[in-house]
């Protein structure tokens, strides 16, 4: 079924994906990321070591995984767009828990919870959103960055109000930031429950079609390399720039900039992900994002830190639409929900052990600049390996 077979008026595609994008909003952008913003409080009252606050992304990240694994069957058997609501709506309850008790095991449990309904709500809006931009193929690039730069609304929007509410409220106040992000989360989940997203919520395009790994198993080493990379430095960064003397507004210009820059991205990155079919596309978006990363390294100042978040900002969101690109332009549309599924795995096993291994060595050299060096080379290396990347014959 497409937007012309519905009796009403058609909804404009640009304007479903944006509602649409509300999910990795909700999924992303707040239920894994706003952690970074709580995180420097959390470890000072319920004193973790690094180790410890890494394992919160790292359990999170296994819900991804664990997620991730499981949407192709999920939607097969309810839908695209009932998988995008449930996913989301789990995403709004985990936050909401994360407020009840500093309980490690229940931290746990609620960031568990958090993991899968993000992979859940990204993976089938991710091929939705595929679905939705092949009603202008011409556009469909743009369209598709859309969708991805949903998680840049859910970093500003938390940014803008966190650090800054921890600041009102006080030492020990991490709960009630996460239950203002579970309020503002919860209006931003009513669009998708209105929209008529199952105007696209079928996949079409022929007899079902198998996956293969062995033919991108270098493309999803190098999106490995980019889930394990990224997360350092989005998990660490707020509490490197609050050692380094950067109060609330600092932390909240820093974190905005990183959000405000996927509203950007569409328009930077559009020629390049159509530029070639196979891993030239992310090799040079990532590549880009490796530099945003390193720059901290190089100095603290208020220029060198804006800068850098303005350069990760803005390549980390394309990375992910342009792996979107990739599975559009060499697979069959029947094979889309499998092929973006198998990337999401790869990427949550890389953001699994990422944090895990990031906080042992943080904790062992006692400098979160170790955190840095090791993401930005990681992010490196998944630059290089996606280059070997080549078109797949269909």
């Amino acid at each position: 079924m497409t937007l012309l077979d519905r009796t009403e008026a058609p909804v404009h595609p640009a304007r479903l994906i944006l509602i649409l994008s509300l999910a990795p909003t909700v999924g992303l952008g707040i239920g894994r990321f706003a952690y970074s913003l709580l995180l420097p409080d959390m470890r000072d009252s319920l004193q973790w070591s690094y180790s410890a606050a890494g394992f919160m992304n790292t359990i999170n990240a296994a819900g991804y995984l664990a997620g991730a694994l499981i949407t192709s069957q999920l939607v097969r058997r309810y839908g695209l767009s009932a998988i995008v609501r449930v996913g989301t709506l789990g995403c709004v309850l985990s936050l909401a828990l994360c407020a009840l008790s500093g309980n490690f095991v229940l931290l746990s449990a609620a960031r568990l919870i958090a993991g899968i309904g993000a992979a859940l709500a990204f993976v089938a809006g991710g091929a939705l959103a595929t679905t939705i931009a092949q009603s202008q193929p011409q556009r469909s690039a743009f369209l598709l960055s859309l969708f991805y730069a949903g998680p840049g609304l859910g970093i500003l929007s938390s940014g803008l109000i966190t650090p800054f509410l921890l600041q009102a409220a006080g030492p020990g106040s991490w709960w009630i930031g996460w239950l203002v992000m579970a309020a503002l989360s919860a209006v931003m989940t009513l669009p998708l429950l209105l929209a008529p997203l199952d105007s696209h919520a079928s996949m079409s395009g022929g007899p079902a079609t198998t996956f293969s790994i062995r033919p991108v198993l270098i493309y999803l080493v190098g999106y490995f390399m980019f889930g394990a990379g990224y997360i350092a430095y989005m998990t660490f960064m707020i509490a490197y720039v609050r050692d380094a003397g950067g109060g609330p507004a600092a932390q909240s210009a820093f974190w905005c900039l990183i959000g405000a820059s996927a509203f950007v991205t569409p328009w930077v990155w559009r020629r390049i992900m159509a530029l070639d079919r196979g891993g030239v596309s992310t090799t040079i978006i990532l590549a880009v994002n490796a530099l945003g990363a390193a720059l901290p390294l190089f100095g603290l100042s208020p220029l060198i830190l804006a800068i850098s978040a303005l350069v990760f900002g803005v390549s980390f969101f394309a990375v992910v639409a342009s792996t979107t690109a990739f599975v559009r332009f060499n697979y069959a549309q029947a094979a889309w929900p499998s092929a973006i599924a198998a990337m999401t795995i790869a990427f949550g096993i890389g953001q699994t052990l990422g944090p895990l291994a990031v906080g042992a060595i943080t904790d062992a050299v006692g400098s979160l600049s170790s955190a840095l060096a090791v993401s930005a080379a990681t992010l490196a290396l998944g630059a290089l390996l996606s280059g070997f990347q080549r078109p797949l014959k269909r």
